[in-house]
């Protein structure tokens, strides 16, 4: 069947920053969107890892209306609040952390990550740590700091000189002992699969031996699961597969199913360096939107949900492996359970559109990766249907 192609909205009071696809989504049921005209779009981005749940959940419902009735939307943090302390419980019992700090989006929560890094390596070695170590091929957002540590050519030239202090290094435990030996690096960051950069597993001998290294040095360690963590590679923390632990992790984008929130989670050493007035939000963990996050991480740390993942996530590495055997347009693909990218002889642009107008939505990871980021939900017929999709879309 021929499909014709999408006309774009006309709208020009968005700024531009970002290249919008065609088409304008209004609303969405389980791991389908449809757009204004009631066109079905089988979807392969979940909001860009947020949408864990796809959409109409009813649990998810229940959790917003429980919210909504409660009738305390925001009271800033200048006060308690039950729900952002459950929030916080819940997160230290599931993790290796002791302590929370809420806050609105991914790069807010690495922003914050360097700051009590610096905090904690002033306070244990002295002035002179101060520097944050990022890898190649990384992304940690698009603010000052976390711009400074992201590996993005593109996005980082406009808007030199960037923050000071912060350095990327190759993924080598070699470049990065070298990097650590002069004693002024505060904290290493790094992503236990780097989604942005082109969807990289960091292999669990990779991470072990870079907790070793920071350990030996005296250098905090972060790992951004702002995109990996909650679910996506089939278990609730990414780290759980190298069998490591942080001193840091930060967490966003399903976090509380769509709405903005952000967390750090602090092992006990590093928190207990942490002042009143070190760092603030005023937003972050407002009793609404922690309420629903109580809701998606309890779904999310669900086993039956993550063996789910991990099994499907299998057959799906498998299924495209076939599919780079089949198709000279597929070059590789990597990934883990409902995280992949797939490097194709086209641009990857090119891809993501084709796939739009066929009905499925798709996004990028670099000029020539596609990505793969299926709500977790999202059953085997489901994933099968989007492959056949793509498939066509590569021959």
């Amino acid at each position: 069947m021929t499909i014709a192609p999408i006309a774009p909205p006309t709208s020009d009071a968005l700024l531009p920053v970002y290249r919008r696809q065609p088409v304008e989504i209004a609303s969405g049921a389980g791991v389908r969107l449809f757009d204004a005209d009631g066109r079905a779009y089988l979807d392969f981005t979940s909001g860009i890892a947020v949408n864990a749940l796809g959409y109409g959940d009813p649990g998810f419902m229940d959790a917003l209306r429980a919210a909504t009735e409660a009738g305390l939307v925001h009271v800033s943090n200048l006060y308690s609040t039950a729900p952002a302390r459950a929030l916080a419980e819940s997160l230290v019992a599931k993790s290796f952390a002791q302590s929370v700090f809420f806050c609105n989006s991914g790069a807010e929560a690495n922003e914050g990550a360097f700051k009590f890094a610096r905090r904690w390596a002033r306070t244990t070695r002295g002035d002179a740590a101060t520097e944050i170590i990022a890898l190649r091929g990384s992304f940690h957002g698009r603010l000052f700091g976390s711009l400074a540590a992201t590996d993005r050519p593109a996005y980082r030239a406009p808007f030199r000189p960037l923050a000071p202090g912060i350095t990327i290094v190759e993924r080598d435990l070699a470049a990065i002992e070298v990097a650590l030996s002069g004693g002024t690096v505060a904290a290493v960051i790094a992503e236990p699969v780097q989604g942005e950069g082109g969807v990289r597993v960091l292999s669990a001998e990779f991470l072990r031996g870079l907790r070793e290294l920071t350990r030996a040095h005296g250098v905090a360690l972060i790992f951004d699961e702002v995109q990996c963590g909650l679910g996506r590679t089939g278990r609730l923390f990414a780290y759980e597969y190298a069998g490591v632990e942080p001193d840091m992790m930060t967490l966003a984008k399903p976090l509380a199913g769509g709405f903005p929130m952000g967390a750090v989670l602090l092992a006990s050493h590093i928190a207990a360096t942490i002042q009143p007035g070190d760092h603030a939000t005023t937003f972050g963990g407002g009793p609404f939107v922690a309420s629903v996050a109580s809701y998606v991480l309890e779904r999310l740390s669900d086993e039956d949900l993550l063996a789910h993942v991990r099994e499907n996530g299998a057959w799906l590495g498998d299924q495209l492996a076939s599919l780079s055997l089949r198709l000279a347009t597929v070059r590789a693909v990597r990934g883990v359970g409902y995280l992949w990218g797939i490097d194709t002889t086209a641009l990857a642009g090119t891809v993501v559109a084709k796939a739009l107008d066929a009905g499925l939505l798709l996004c990028s990871a670099g000029n020539h990766t596609v990505r793969l980021l299926p709500p977790l939900v999202a059953r085997r017929d489901e994933l099968a249907e989007g492959l056949a999709i793509l498939e066509d879309v590569l021959a």
